[in-house]
């Protein structure tokens, strides 16, 4: 089943206040009309001088549908906090996989012979080469399963299992932490798939009601973090 990569906030913990406050805590917390002004440009000198712990204090939370090679994207992320469905624990039934869209239309050239493939363009043979790699984990995974133990055996089968498969991930970042995957996964450089993530991830940042990050946002905008606008 081709399924495309999603994403959802399912909530978040503090704002800019938060980030502020934390700062202020080595001098006072108390919050006056006055240091409410003032917030905009503390987080802005904060981060531009690199003092970024108070940023850990705030959270953004995702539930993410991705294939895994943007989930192993996801993971070398230190200080983010991240569980996944695992085919170590249950049976991969529904087979949902992704084919990335910017293969259609680029033909296979004349080793599609040696291939031994109907198929004329790489974006089929993807989606045949998936298919056949999930019809032979599940014959795998029956075969192996009498003698191995259904354990061992899930954990075996799933080596059949191609990196384009899908799988769910609850994703949690400090914003000290979501800064750094902003910075490296929107990156021009970076894999597209795992760029378009992190796109609607901050778009939908930049969309929760009351603009609860507006001033972290800009000072990452001031230190080139975000470099283009969703």
């Amino acid at each position: 089943m081709t399924v495309s990569n999603t994403v959802e906030l399912l909530g978040h913990y503090g704002s800019d206040e938060t980030i502020a406050c934390s700062a202020w805590t080595s001098t006072s917390r108390e919050l006056t009309d006055g240091k409410r002004e003032r917030i905009g440009k503390l987080i802005n000198m904060l981060w531009s001088q690199g003092h970024e712990t108070p940023f850990e204090k705030a959270t953004v939370h995702f539930l993410v549908d991705t294939d895994i090679a943007s989930h192993i994207h996801l993971l070398k992320h230190r200080m983010s906090s991240l569980n996944a469905e695992s085919a170590r624990y249950k049976e991969l039934k529904e087979d949902k996989y992704y084919l990335p869209e910017d293969w259609k239309g680029i033909r296979i050239s004349d080793n599609g012979e040696a291939l031994n493939t109907p198929s004329d363009d790489w974006h089929q043979r993807l989606a045949e080469y998936t298919e056949e790699g999930n019809r032979l984990y599940h014959a795998c995974l029956a075969d192996l399963e009498p003698v191995l133990g259904r354990k061992r055996a899930k954990e075996s089968a799933r080596f059949f299992k191609t990196y384009n498969s899908q799988i769910q991930a609850d994703v949690m970042f400090n914003m000290r932490s979501f800064a750094n995957f902003l910075k490296l996964r929107r990156s021009p450089e970076a894999q597209f798939e795992i760029r378009q993530i992190a796109d609607i991830m901050l778009e939908q940042v930049m969309s929760i009601s009351g603009d609860p990050f507006k001033e972290t946002i800009q000072a990452w905008k001031n230190s080139n973090i975000i470099k283009e606008e969703v």
